[in-house]
């Protein structure tokens, strides 16, 4: 049995965040992502303005959780929470 690819992770070799099939650049310092995430989440929560998003917020998060081991949990959470409330439907139909 094969584990299923990933379609959203950090790839701290090559400095990139990929998103299914988006790649964006990553900071390689912990400061940067840290800053980087941090900018992010402050970003998003300003989301009503033109040029900032409400998108900016859980990307904020999932670069801040790649160093910052309370919200690595909380996110990991969050996904356990999701798969048990959404189960994934194999082609079949069956969950």
């Amino acid at each position: 049995m094969t584990t299923p690819k990933r379609k959203h992770y950090i790839d701290a070799k090559r400095g990139r965040i990929v998103l299914g099939r988006f790649e964006l650049p990553f900071p390689r310092s912990k400061l940067g992502r840290v800053a980087t995430g941090s900018a992010l989440v402050g970003g998003g929560l300003l989301g009503f303005l033109p040029v900032l998003g409400f998108w900016m917020v859980p990307l904020g998060l999932f670069v801040l959780s790649h160093d910052l081991a309370s919200v690595r949990r909380r996110r990991r959470r969050l996904a356990i929470w999701w798969r048990k409330r959404h189960p994934v439907v194999n082609r079949a139909g069956k969950p």
